[in-house]
């Protein structure tokens, strides 16, 4: 007979304690949870542009496998991206795939992860997935910015493996202080990888100081240009790193279409260009309007979401009073002590924001 089974036995406890990881139906709703360009793409382009790119697709051999280097994807990313000639490049299925490489690539006994936080939540869930202990050092909690000397201490003690720092971060929406980054490289005995994904809208990179320090990883990704549905992401540095990471990637893991789409949106750059800079206007002017309402405390950002505090003890109502007028916020309280009563608000068109706004008044007035 067959002895005792299923997942309650075989599957890890520390996979068992997790929750999966959650996407809001959208349906008629405003999204304005996920960071999202809201600009549709190809529909923004003109027709002849959306019939070459129809055009491109119908050449492919769907019945063959992509061509795993992509190289005309990855000359494209090298113009756009103004990636270095001597740099490495690796691609990704999202950068949570690239991120979860690199850390099962360094996994074992005694490693360690550092990370600010709050941050971006994956990288201690995939640090969790690969088994790698993750030590978390809060940010200042007046302006969110790095706690230097706590992570100086804890790269003395514990010696991590690797460091993550998103720039700007996410869900704080600040750039950390160039000097207080560069600190940490200095300082940091493994691999250090700045996330530049929200670089569209913070147009701040460490990109040309790869050479600089050669245990520097460049993490960037076109989902924040209005390309999230083709989940395609990059690692950017040294060859000796990349190189390694490469050996378990998953072969094939960037579909012919998404190499012939993104290769053909990087030819043609003007409408992404366009819609970041309309975004980045959109996004300043929203701060302005919520900073007036007393109500609210609000924080700069230079991504294209903003964080906002919401009076003590409101935030659920609140966000349950946008979900019944249409909209879709991030609700972060209770997801760390720095957020407590925060909400995050991706910019939308001027229409969602608008609307947004509308909706947010009448949760205020507790409607």
């Amino acid at each position: 007979m067959k002895g005792a089974g299923g997942a309650g036995r075989w599957i890890r406890p520390e996979i068992r304690e997790l929750a999966a990881y959650h996407v809001a139906e959208a349906g008629r709703y405003a999204k304005l949870d996920a960071m999202e360009n809201p600009y549709p793409w190809p529909a923004s382009l003109p027709p002849a542009l959306v019939r070459q790119w129809q055009e491109r697709l119908a050449e492919l051999e769907l019945n063959r496998y992509p061509d795993p280097a992509a190289p005309e994807l990855v000359r494209g990313l090298r113009r756009y991206m103004a990636i270095p000639a001597d740099a490495a490049v690796l691609l990704g299925n999202g950068s949570d795939e690239l991120i979860q490489l690199l850390l099962m690539g360094v996994a074992g006994e005694g490693r360690r992860v550092l990370v600010p936080s709050p941050g971006f939540s994956m990288y201690a869930m995939i640090s969790r997935f690969v088994g790698l202990p993750c030590h978390q050092v809060p940010l200042r909690p007046t302006d969110f910015s790095l706690d230097v000397d706590a992570m100086l201490e804890v790269i003395d003690r514990e010696q991590p493996a690797v460091v993550l720092l998103a720039y700007p971060n996410n869900p704080t929406g600040n750039l950390f202080r160039e000097q207080d980054v560069e600190r940490i490289l200095d300082a940091a005995p493994g691999l250090v990888v700045i996330d530049e994904a929200y670089y569209p809208f913070a147009r701040a990179s460490f990109m040309d100081r790869l050479r600089r320090w050669p245990d520097l990883l460049i993490l960037r990704t076109v989902s924040k240009l209005g390309l999230a549905g083709l989940r395609l992401g990059m690692l950017v540095g040294s060859g000796d790193w990349l190189g390694e990471i490469d050996k378990i990637r998953l072969p094939y893991n960037i579909s012919a279409l998404t190499q012939a789409t993104a290769a053909f949106a990087l030819e043609h750059p003007a409408t992404l260009d366009e819609q970041a800079e309309r975004i980045r206007h959109d996004r300043d002017r929203l701060y302005r309007q919520l900073a007036a309402r007393d109500q609210l405390e609000v924080w700069p950002s230079a991504a294209n979401f903003l964080l906002l505090r919401c009076p003590s003890g409101r935030a659920g109502s609140i966000h349950r009073s946008l979900f019944r007028s249409g909209v879709l916020v991030k609700n972060l309280h209770g997801s760390h002590p720095l957020l407590h009563d925060c909400l995050r608000v991706t910019v939308g068109t001027p229409e969602e924001n608008a609307r947004f706004l509308e909706a947010l008044d009448r949760a205020l007035g507790g409607d």
